[in-house]
């Protein structure tokens, strides 16, 4: 398997669902948002919405269920269950073990997320140590160079753009867990490893590089980065 993937040298991680156990707070959130107006969230809707910035995820879910809402109230809505829900927010198994990994071997990490800055401190505050292990961190929703969100590849070409040696995108491996992060992904030139939540239909997967169960199975020696000791 290992001659079908291209060597890399850098590499660039989404947050949400695939570092962060976050995705089902989001599910939760839009529910009970969603809920107050009799609807029940979830379906292909979800999987549109699932690493799009804050404000189009807003707008796809008012259009979807044609909320009596506006954009603003959406967000104040959101933003106060963010605050009484995101209190505690763990890591997904085996990532911070890779990035740990990576950094120990001189391989430069940068994080790539869709979410703002006041999103990102709420859900890393006890999660710093991990967090500050990252060269650089893209924060898609409050970042003036990230012109457009995740399908566009603009996140990613702005992450890797900004490691010293400005490495060429080819040479650029990404981490996602979403489906508009995959072809975020692939639009900047990049290879990309998919850890999706179980539920997603495998159609939806069918783009990415490679698709793992858990970042526990992914092996740094297909793409040539230094092999896990143990």
């Amino acid at each position: 398997m290992s001659g079908s993937f291209k060597h890399v040298t850098h590499c660039i991680f989404d947050m949400d669902g695939l570092l962060l156990d976050s995705e089902r707070v989001y599910k939760q959130i839009y529910q009970t948002i969603v809920s107050e107006h009799g609807h029940s969230y979830g379906g292909e809707l979800a999987y549109q919405v699932l690493g799009r910035p804050e404000v189009i995820g807003a707008e796809l879910i008012i259009n979807h269920y044609k909320l009596p809402l506006t954009i603003a109230q959406f967000q104040h809505n959101y933003h106060r269950l963010q605050r009484e829900l995101f209190i505690e927010v763990n890591m997904m198994p085996g990532a911070e073990r890779l990035l740990r990994h990576l950094v120990e071997n001189n391989v430069p990490i940068a994080l790539a997320t869709s979410s703002s800055k006041d999103s990102f401190e709420l859900k890393t505050k006890k999660l710093m140590d991990v967090f500050n292990l990252f060269h650089h961190r893209v924060l898609g929703g409050s970042d003036p160079d990230v012109k457009k969100g995740k399908p566009s590849p603009d996140i990613f070409l702005v992450a890797a753009s900004r490691f010293p040696d400005n490495p060429d995108p080819l040479k650029c491996l990404v981490f996602e867990d979403a489906p508009n992060g995959v072809e975020a992904a692939l639009s900047a030139g990049m290879q990309v490893v998919m850890v999706p939540d179980p539920s997603l239909p495998k159609s939806f997967t069918e783009k990415a590089t490679t698709v793992l169960d858990s970042l526990l199975d992914f092996k740094p020696e297909e793409f040539g980065l230094p092999p896990f000791k143990n």
